[in-house]
């Protein structure tokens, strides 16, 4: 490397070749807008934020939060909800500030960490696709939609469920390739699908579920207690993990910020669907000169990721889990039952049939299709864009066999996971997939905040974390690495701990 070459890139890490040096944009640049005001940042900048968000509310949300209060109340279970959306709001930020600071998605900056990216790349997708791909997202959206056609719940066995899930998972298909801009299609439908969900849970919940329950749910949330007895490992492991995201394994969603144009992504490319043009997309990322001008950019952009984290995925997590589960409460004490695994999908719908009406069940039927297919959209696109980033990034025989057009692989592969997930959405209860993707995700703390701790110390100096940001990055490797292990044992035999 001549000196003139050193003198414009960047070091970072083992394996991969230095970063590209480049001026960071302005907001307004990326945005194309003369300024950022409260209307332009929810029409232009937030955006990657609702897209976890739409993943988050479907599984933990929906599923599994409202499982555990259906059965075992909010005591002892709210605080853990709390605990892991602090926890997982945190990490989402520290992974994201990779993202704006290099260009780069988070599974090609494994690739900088020792021993290198022959490990690390590979590795992470398997763990991704492994964690996601037993489709008890596409199968609960499934189970809604039957009963949304057919006016009641699907008899135990039926394939038709298992019909609608696959149809499901074509118009994932459909939505993407008919983008102009993928992340941004994303975007949208999640403005819409999770601002109309919100909406109608608030209706729904003030018209039906008492204020003292209101209050049982939000008391839940900032009291701690043991956990209750006879939740289980896999339960508790479960809930923790997929409140809020998808625990170690969030980063896989943070790369939308480089397709959003935050920071140094504005640099790299994006993945464009079938109706826009693709633009080159950078195999590797691009960081900034530690100077004056860039390190009041800096300061810009982590404002905004801020904003787009707290103000917009957390709160939503929040509300998103405070409304289902207050609703599934109710159910609960109206119908002197309780949700088994098999039914939760749809359970809250039947109560509410019974109780309210039958406009009632399908209202929130479409709800429910809503927030598990808001879910199966997120997941089953961030398989594919994850490993169509892992290998474009780090094999050159394969930008030589694409010609450089990420999306000649993207697609193929996405319809080679569809046929794949449609066998294993046979094998298995939707809920009892669920919780195991949500276990799975746990592993994930146990290894990548470690990671991150190692490439973010090496970012340029504006871009570092402050001190307390590795304890809390080591706080979500204790609190979810515990349920994992704790998932694992009780998977194996008997767990560590019992409820």
């Amino acid at each position: 490397m001549d000196q003139e070459t050193a003198a414009r890139s960047y070091p970072l890490g083992r394996s991969r070749p230095d970063l590209a040096l480049d001026d960071l944009p302005e907001p307004e640049q990326v945005f194309k807008i003369d300024r950022i005001g409260p209307r332009q940042l929810f029409m232009y900048v937030v955006g990657p934020s609702l897209i976890a968000l739409g993943i988050s509310i479907g599984s933990g949300e929906w599923l599994l939060g409202p499982q555990a209060v259906g059965q075992y109340g909010f005591v002892g279970v709210g605080w853990v909800i709390l605990v892991s959306a602090v926890l997982q709001t945190f990490y989402n930020v520290e992974c994201s500030r990779y993202v704006l600071a290099t260009g780069e998605t988070p599974v090609v900056g494994w690739g900088r960490v020792p021993p290198g990216y022959l490990l690390w790349v590979p590795l992470s997708v398997f763990i991704v696709i492994f964690a996601f791909i037993a489709g008890g997202w596409a199968a609960s959206a499934g189970q809604g939609m039957y009963a949304l056609v057919h006016g009641e719940i699907a008899p135990a066995g039926a394939e038709e469920p298992r019909l609608w899930a696959i149809a499901l998972l074509i118009v994932v298909f459909l939505l993407t390739a008919f983008a102009r801009r993928i992340s941004r299609t994303l975007e949208l439908a999640n403005w819409l699908m999770v601002g109309t969900i919100l909406i109608a849970l608030i209706l729904i919940d003030l018209f039906v579920v008492p204020w003292n329950v209101w209050w049982e749910g939000i008391r839940g949330f900032v009291t701690p207690a043991a956990p209750p007895k006879g939740i289980t490992a896999t339960q508790l492991g479960g809930l923790a993990g997929f409140t809020a995201l998808a625990s170690g394994l969030n980063w896989y969603v943070m790369g939308h910020y480089r397709d959003k144009g935050y920071g140094m992504g504005y640099r790299t490319g994006f993945i464009s669907g079938m109706r826009g043009t693709q633009q080159k997309m950078l195999d590797v990322g691009v960081t900034f000169p530690d100077d004056a001008a860039n390190q009041s950019r800096w300061r810009r952009w982590y404002r905004l990721l801020l904003v787009d984290m707290w103000g917009v995925f957390f709160i939503g997590a929040m509300i998103g889990m405070l409304l289902p589960t207050i609703l599934m409460a109710h159910a609960v004490e109206v119908s002197g039952t309780r949700p088994t695994t098999a039914d939760v999908p749809t359970f809250v719908a039947s109560v509410l049939d019974a109780e309210y009406g039958r406009g009632m069940f399908y209202i929130a039927l479409i709800l429910g299709v809503l927030i598990l297919f808001s879910t199966q959209l997120g997941i089953f696109e961030a398989m594919v864009r994850v490993t169509t980033d892992a290998g474009h990034a780090t094999s050159p025989k394969l930008r030589a066999l694409i010609e450089g057009d990420p999306r000649r692989f993207y697609f193929p592969f996405m319809l080679f996971l569809l046929v794949v997930i449609s066998v294993i959405l046979h094998l298995a209860l939707p809920v009892n997939l669920v919780q195991w993707s949500a276990n799975m995700s746990n592993l994930g703390a146990l290894i990548y905040p470690f990671m991150l701790m190692y490439l973010n110390s090496k970012l340029p100096k504006p871009a570092r974390p402050r001190p307390w940001h590795y304890v809390l990055l080591a706080a979500n490797v204790l609190f979810f690495g515990f349920f994992f292990i704790n998932f694992i044992a009780d998977f194996f035999g008997d767990p560590l701990v019992t409820f």
